[in-house]
């Protein structure tokens, strides 16, 4: 079998460069108002429920 291999690291980067791209997509839609209005109902409601359930960052003063 002479088939490349990707790496898992280059998986996850090559993701995660794909997920950026699609994010800042419908940031740019988002912005222009191009978003139908049931859309960005859903948006805002899952944007309220991922900060609901992501870990408190503490926010030190610098030293």
């Amino acid at each position: 079998m002479t088939a490349r291999v990707i790496t898992r690291e280059q998986a996850f980067a090559n993701a995660r460069r794909v997920l950026d791209q699609a994010r800042d997509r419908r940031d740019a839609d988002r912005a222009a108002g191009r978003i139908a209005p049931e859309v960005e109902l859903v948006l805002r409601r899952l944007e309220r429920e991922q900060r609901q359930h992501a870990p408190a960052v503490e926010h030190r003063a610098a030293a």
